[in-house]
Order: C-alpha cells, then sequence, then structure tokens
C-alpha cells in the first residue's frame, strides 16, 4: 500500500503546488555553479540539493557510501552500486526533508545554506555517460499513423511488429542534455522523381518519448527474464529523438535510420526512479496475438505518466501542441529489456532504452509534427499567426511529464530546446 496524502511524511522546505520535485519524488541528476565542479545532485520544490555536501556533513555516514561518489560528472559510478544503494539513499533523503524525520538538516540553516542551490542558480548537465543507446518503436498508435501514412491502413503494421519490440541501435555521442541547441542537419533529399541532392533538412520534427536508464547490467550471452527486467533499471527521463524526416526517407532503405537520426536527442537532466513511479503503475494495452513466452510479463508494466509537447515562436507564449500518456505503451519497459537481452546482448550501466514515440489514440495527442500535421497536410497554428507543417529555425520545442493523484506528484522538469540553422555548406 502507498500512503494517501493525509498520511504520507510532510515537508518542512515549501514546495509549490505543481512542482515536479515533491517528497515523493527526488530524482537523480548533474548539476554545476560558477564556483562548483559538475557533482551529482536531486532536487526539492525550487531547489537542487548538493548530494555532494550532503555527504560531506555526513548525512550518509551510515550508508557506507564511497568517498566522493557524488563529486564526479556522472552519476554512473553511484548507478553502479545497485538498487539497495539508490533505495537507502532516496529513503534518506524523504527522512531529512520530512517534518517527522531527524531534524538535523531542517535545524541548521548553516548547513541549508550550503546543500540547497536555487534551480535558477546551477547548470544542469548530462546526468549519465550513455555508452550505449537503443530505440524502440513501441506505440502502437505511432506505428500505425506512420504506417497509414506511407504503406496504407490495411499495411499500416509490418507482420512483425505485434510479435517482438521492434528497435534500432542509434548514437550515443550526440545525445544532449536539455537547453543544449540542436542544429538542424544536412542530408541527401529526394525531391519527388528528381535526383538526390545534398541539403539542410526541410522536415526537421520532434518526437515524444521516455528513456530508461541502465542500472545494473547482464554478462554476455545471459538473457534477463521479464520478471526480472525492472530491476535493471536505474530510473525514466524525457527524451526527445530529433528526426530530420526527408533525410530518414531517402535514406533508411535498407538498413533503418541514419544521419535523419544521428545529428541530435535531447533529455531531461533528471532520473526519476521507478520506486517514486511505484503509486502510478496501470496495465497497458491487451497484446493480441499473445507474444511468446519469454516477453509475457504478470503485473501492471505501465505508468500513468502524462506527457506533453509546446512550441515557442519567438516573442510570443508558448503553445502546446500534443498531451500524451506513457500507458499507450504497447510494449512494456520489462518486454523491451527481455527481448534485447534475450539474443545475449549484455546490458551496460548507462545505457538508455528510449520507448519510441508515444502517440495516443486522439489527434491531439500524437507525439510528433509528422503525425501532428499529418505529413504536412493539417498544419498547425501558432501564436504570431504562422504555420507549422514542420520545425522552423528558432522554433524552441518544451517537452514536459508528471504523474499525478490523490495528492501525489512526481514529475520530470522539462527538455527545452531551440533549433539553431543548419551551418553554411
Amino acid at each position: 500500500m502507498y500512503p494517501t496524502p493525509d498520511s504520507s511524511p510532510r515537508p518542512w522546505i515549501e514546495i509549490p503546488a505543481d512542482s515536479d520535485f515533491t517528497l515523493q519524488n527526488f530524482p537523480f541528476g548533474i548539476f554545476e555553479t560558477g564556483t562548483l565542479g559538475a557533482r551529482a545532485a536531486t532536487a526539492i520544490g525550487d531547489f537542487v540539493v548538493d548530494l555532494a555536501a550532503m555527504q560531506e556533513l555526513r548525512y550518509f555516514d551510515d550508508l557506507h557510501l564511497p568517498r566522493g561518489i557524488f563529486e564526479q560528472p556522472y552519476l554512473n559510478d553511484f548507478i553502479a552500486l545497485g538498487p539497495a544503494t539508490w533505495r537507502a539513499v532516496r529513503k534518506r533523503l524523504i527522512a531529512l526533508f520530512s517534518t517527522d524525520g531527524p531534524g538535523a538538516l531542517r535545524n541548521y540553516p548553516d548547513s541549508q545554506d550550503e546543500v540547497l542551490h536555487p534551480h535558477s542558480e546551477v547548470r544542469m548537465r548530462m546526468p549519465v555517460y550513455v555508452r550505449d543507446y537503443t530505440d524502440f518503436y513501441s506505440s502502437e498508435e505511432h506505428a500505425t499513423n506512420v504506417g497509414t501514412m506511407f504503406r496504407g491502413k490495411e499495411n499500416a503494421l509490418m507482420p512483425n511488429w505485434k510479435h517482438l519490440p521492434v528497435a534500432y541501435h542509434g548514437r550515443a555521442s550526440s545525445i544532449v542534455v536539455s537547453g543544449t541547441p540542436v542544429r538542424r542537419p544536412w542530408g541527401q533529399l529526394k525531391p519527388g522523381d528528381g535526383d538526390p541532392v545534398h541539403a539542410p533538412s526541410r522536415l526537421l520534427d520532434f518526437e515524444l518519448e521516455m528513456g530508461a536508464i541502465i542500472g545494473q547490467g547482464n554478462a554476455l550471452g545471459e538473457p534477463i527474464p521479464t520478471a526480472q527486467a525492472e530491476d535493471h533499471i536505474f530510473g525514466l527521463l524525457l527524451f526527445n529523438d530529433w528526426s530530420a524526416r526527408d533525410i530518414q526517407k531517402w535514406e533508411y532503405v535498407p538498413l533503418g535510420p541514419f544521419l535523419g537520426k544521428n545529428f541530435a536527442s535531447s533529455v531531461s537532466p533528471w532520473i526519476v526512479t521507478l520506486d517514486a513511479l511505484a503509486p502510478f503503475r496501470v496495465p497497458g494495452p491487451k497484446q493480441d496475438p499473445p507474444v511468446l513466452p519469454y516477453l509475457r510479463a504478470e503485473g501492471d508494466r505501465n505508468f500513468d505518466i502524462q506527457l506533453e509537447v509546446a512550441i515557442e515562436v519567438p516573442g510570443y507564449p508558448e503553445q502546446v501542441v500534443c498531451r500524451s500518456n506513457h500507458r499507450y505503451l504497447y510494449w512494456s519497459l520489462a518486454q523491451q529489456i527481455a527481448h534485447h537481452a534475450s539474443g545475449g546482448c549484455n546490458l551496460q550501466v548507462g545505457d538508455l532504452l528510449a520507448s519510441g514515440t508515444i502517440s495516443g489514440p486522439t489527434p491531439d495527442s500524437y507525439g510528433s509534427m509528422l503525425e501532428l500535421s499529418w505529413r504536412g497536410s493539417k498544419p498547425l497554428s501558432m501564436p504570431d499567426g504562422s504555420e507549422r507543417r514542420f520545425l522552423q529555425d528558432g522554433d524552441v520545442v518544451i517537452m514536459r511529464a508528471f504523474a499525478a493523484k490523490e495528492g501525489l506528484r512526481v514529475g520530470f522538469g522539462e527538455v527545452r530546446t531551440e533549433i539553431l540553422p543548419a551551418l553554411e555548406g
């Protein structure tokens, strides 16, 4: 059972009602300031919490953490300590920031000044060093929409789609954190019946996804059962898998995406643990036909996480263009991991497994411009009077995610990215 709002611990620090960073959350990330180098953090309310400072002040002494574990530019070494350690640190943070917990931090303002930094005064960095990255294609609505556009409604889903979680290996080095601008890529385009040309993408798109960060690996040749798959996840973050549709269309046969995808993907700076998301578990869609035994998973494996995408045109308020939900995913995290390792692939700490675009059943829940504008045939109106079939230079794309029910709220912050013009050829 999870605590009701009336019985939940209360924070002694003021937390805005719409904050993503509540006492139930405590995500993990990396930050720096003008005087502090990159180090590990969590967040509560309007503050980033310096975990390295907390360790120096001996709030974690009895947890026997390695010295300096939080004074590193990535979370990988902390993640590698394993689930028992992640949970112990999160449990200690909940206690330290609760009114009914130990008063050590609450009663010492000098310690608070050393530990708490306003969000506005820090710079968030990539939370993990991503060793490897796999992008799945797990939303039936998205796969059906795209298939309908290019192959017709009768052949929308490929024959394998409902039998296995389709995926491809992406480029890890070009994954960047929220706030990092993304430049419009160049590539080969093939306009109509003409010859291919080398030019900047004209059909730049976002893809609304979530990513799982691997927290425990497996030995080469060793599969991971679905029942144990979630034990290998450190947490989830927001993921924008940028896509150059025109480059991708010409290049993807027969081996799949390349330049149309590898120029950038953007992530949120905060990783939210599955423990924090546990109250928001929900069943996934019914899978028909039944999956093979190695993909069968018991229990509620999806999460009721509300997702949204907004576009901000320079000089005007942002406009929400999409609202979707993690619960729509046909293939669960457990199935994605089990399939990934079923042939013996060795997952490693820091690997990122993205969900693929998360689209819902209605047009306003489609998770890409390709779907929202239906391949450009239904342009979206913007606050400045312009239209968008795909993204333009200067647009800022903002993705947000949170889960909420019965007074509980757990959020991911946002992924905010400005699109820069292509470099001169």
